[in-house]
């Protein structure tokens, strides 16, 4: 069975986040710990993981849960030890969080967990909580629409995320040569270089972050995400082709990849989702598990830093918001009982 008996503690804590998940974090959390999180949030301290991170999400929503639907636990190439989680963190939003109003109703906020392990302690974390995914929820996103499908992320069609087992390696490998496949193009020749029929199920599912949203099929792959991406930043580069870094592993039919970056490209052409073509360098954090049926990849799960992209472009989502919200009660919900109570 997937997973780490030391992080288990605190999942089993987060599953009905109380002040309990805090002790959990003290216990398998170095004190010194470097949190890699997405923005706005930075990198956090192992002792700081409560106060800055969970302790104003629970406030925002009493009844927090997190919903894990994927764990992987393996050794990298280079023999680092990571455990990767995704799943969802729900609970009734009645109190802003980050200054996005609150819904009054359930919300859900995908996450891509990536924890690095020192023996039986935790020793770095890369994180990517949607942020954009409440932001639309509460009717409160600044920045363009998304192309693809929004729709709250779901677990793996075969509902074995969480007991994946068993070598990884060939998942790997066709992942990495998938990737391989894709950077071919535009510089080495159009979309047939790519190979997409070779590595994808006629049917896979791509769960894009909220901002790009999900697609399904080569077709749906490449309308609401690919041609856009590509027209927009054709010099990308994946970590494998440059000096960044990335943690792969996988398990049986799963693999994921963590980088903190793992991707460098130019926004160019007329922009991408709204950002005008800013012709800088900047850096993508994309944290990403995949599955794979038959010898083909089925679905696969993708987290990005949009926000920390739209600030390396000189884009404050977070103030945006706020100007939109100026006229806008952001203050606490109080919700009525039931009268059938």
């Amino acid at each position: 069975m997937s997973g780490h008996p030391t992080l288990t503690a605190l999942q089993n804590a987060l599953k009905a986040a109380t002040a309990d998940a805090e002790k959990a974090i003290a216990q398998v959390v170095a004190r010194d710990a470097t949190l890699h999180m997405c923005h706005p949030f930075g990198d956090v301290r192992g002792d700081q993981m409560w106060d800055i991170l969970y302790a104003p999400l629970l406030d925002a929503m009493p009844d927090l849960e997190r919903r894990d639907m994927i764990v992987l636990n393996g050794t990298t190439p280079e023999g680092e030890s990571w455990v990767g989680c995704m799943g969802n963190y729900m609970g009734t939003m009645i109190r802003p969080w980050l200054d996005i109003p609150p819904t009054g109703h359930l919300t859900h906020m995908r996450y891509h967990e990536f924890y690095k392990f020192d023996g039986d302690t935790i020793i770095e974390t890369q994180i990517i909580w949607d942020i954009p995914e409440v932001m639309m929820q509460a009717g409160a996103w600044p920045m363009a629409p998304q192309l693809g499908k929004y729709l709250c992320t779901p677990a793996p069609m075969t509902q074995d995320g969480l007991t994946a087992n068993g070598d990884g390696q060939a998942t790997m490998e066709h992942v990495i040569a998938m990737l391989t496949d894709l950077c071919k193009h535009p510089a080495k020749g159009g979309p047939e270089v790519m190979n997409l029929e070779t590595y994808w199920h006629p049917r896979f599912n791509w769960y894009g972050p909220a901002g790009i949203g999900t697609g399904r099929g080569i077709a749906g792959f490449r309308n609401w995400h690919q041609i856009p991406f590509l027209r927009a930043m054709p010099d990308r580069k994946l970590d494998a082709m440059g000096d960044l870094k990335s943690a792969w592993f996988g398990e049986g039919d799963y693999v994921c990849e963590t980088g903190w970056p793992n991707m460098r490209l130019t926004i160019t052409d007329d922009g991408w989702m709204g950002i005008a073509p800013a012709n800088t360098e900047v850096l993508l954090r994309s944290l990403d598990f995949w599955r794979m049926e038959d010898g083909l990849i089925r679905e696969n799960w993708v987290l990005v830093d949009l926000l920390d992209l739209y600030r390396q472009c000189g884009v404050d989502v977070l103030a945006r918001m706020a100007e939109f919200n100026k006229a806008r009660n952001i203050g606490p919900i109080t919700l009525p009982e039931s009268q059938f109570s």
